[in-house]
């Protein structure tokens, strides 16, 4: 009796599981089909330093992947707190890589004014300057990046979300890139 209830279950799983991928697909053909996703969007992941993009953003990356956008990546730093600069910035090509990330859509900016550091502050119009460029040159229409708290708390993910969000307050991010908050999400 007991071995005909697992086997129940097991059946009622994989049949759940069957209907939730198929709804899936169905979902991704009805906002293809609607013009809402698509090789034409291009979508900038800003990231503070090599290993946020594993850390923070992978199922991101892999979903907007799936939804075939085309994934820009600019990180403001090389990671070099502990002086390993080098190695974290192959680390970051060869993560992009696994990520589905083209190495030609990955800018890493490695200089002074934006240092790996958690008790240092980047100016704010800096970085919004640097970011805007960057979206005006590669067509950006969708900006991905760290939330209000810089999810870790760390000053230089804070940064990139001030940043944004001030963009975003002048207008001058692409229309398509408009945030459509929820609710916690910081930007009200």
């Amino acid at each position: 009796m007991e071995a005909m209830w697992l086997l129940c279950v097991a059946v009622a799983v994989l049949a759940w599981g069957f209907l939730w991928v198929w709804d899936s697909s169905e979902r991704m053909k009805s906002l293809e089909q609607g013009g809402r996703l698509g090789a034409e969007s291009r979508t900038l992941l800003v990231i503070a330093h090599p290993d946020d993009e594993a850390m923070f953003f992978a199922p991101t990356v892999l979903g907007l992947a799936r939804l075939r956008h085309w994934v820009y990546l600019l990180c403001f730093s090389a990671g070099n707190y502990y002086n390993q600069g080098e190695t974290r910035k192959k680390e970051l090509l060869q993560s992009c890589d696994v990520l589905g990330i083209p190495l030609s859509s990955v800018m890493i900016i490695d200089n002074r004014d934006f240092p790996d550091d958690p008790g240092m502050q980047w100016d704010t119009e800096h970085v919004a300057r640097v970011l805007l460029q960057h979206i005006e040159v590669n067509g950006i229409n969708l900006v991905v990046t760290f939330d209000a708290g810089g999810v870790s708390g760390h000053s230089n993910h804070i940064a990139l979300y001030a940043a944004v969000r001030a963009l975003h307050s002048e207008g001058k991010l692409p229309k398509e890139s408009c945030p459509q908050p929820s609710r916690g999400s910081g930007w009200g």
